[in-house]
């Protein structure tokens, strides 16, 4: 089956193993389900299917084959390709980008993105401080914001893939300049799990599901 088809066909579903993957979280059908917003039937029809045509390990164990891992990395590196590109070059939304990128995603040629990397100066991971594949991106030492102590002030490196999914989250984020290289200080944790947060001299409440998946780098305070 030629690449195209594989992407029209499978790409949902090869590109939610790898960030499910990179999120260093099970891959199993129930969260494929829940990451796309679709039945467990369906998740577990494509994996009988994905596996017949080789893109899944012949086991069990829901894991990209090297012919599916290609084509994720493909996917995935496109969709933050155009992320960067449509906030860094026309200048879109930060919090809208990520479902535009949808429909990038499959229509970018070899060609549109090699264009892309030399316009953008080889671009190292997307607006959201997610790895762009390919990228030779090393990342620093990091932790969730729920994991920071009380006081302590920390730069945003990251924004989990998880919460590029939900819409709203993003435009609070984009709203409350949550966003990577913002400088975070945890002011409160109330006993229900709701973080308080200082961003740049303002108040914001994190949930607790939200805190787990900001990632702040783990290095020294500013000089100031």
């Amino acid at each position: 089956m030629a690449e195209t088809n594989y992407r029209d066909r499978y790409r949902e579903y090869a590109e939610a193993i790898w960030e499910i993957e990179e999120e260093g979280i099970p891959v199993i059908q129930a969260r494929i389900a829940d990451w796309l917003g679709v039945s467990r039937a369906s998740v577990s029809e494509m994996m009988r299917k994905m596996r017949d045509d080789g893109l899944l390990k012949p086991d069990a164990k829901i894991a990209l084959s090297d012919e599916g891992r290609h084509l994720a990395e493909i996917i995935v590196r496109r969709h933050r390709l155009a992320e960067r590109f449509l906030t860094e070059v026309l200048g879109l939304s930060w919090g809208k980008v990520h479902a535009e990128a949808m429909v990038w995603e499959i229509t970018i040629s070899e060609d549109v993105e090699e264009r892309m990397w030399a316009v953008m100066d080889d671009p190292k991971t997307c607006p959201h401080g997610n790895p762009i594949p390919g990228a030779g991106y090393k990342p620093p030492k990091m932790k969730p914001i729920a994991s920071m102590e009380l006081g302590e002030r920390l730069d945003l490196e990251r924004i989990s893939e998880e919460l590029e999914l939900d819409a709203d989250m993003l435009a609070y984020l984009d709203d409350s300049g949550i966003k990577p290289n913002a400088w975070i200080t945890l002011l409160q944790r109330d006993p229900h799990g709701t973080l308080t947060v200082d961003v740049d001299g303002t108040s914001v409440g994190l949930s607790r599901f939200a805190a787990e998946r900001l990632f702040v780098r783990i290095a020294a305070q500013p000089a100031r």
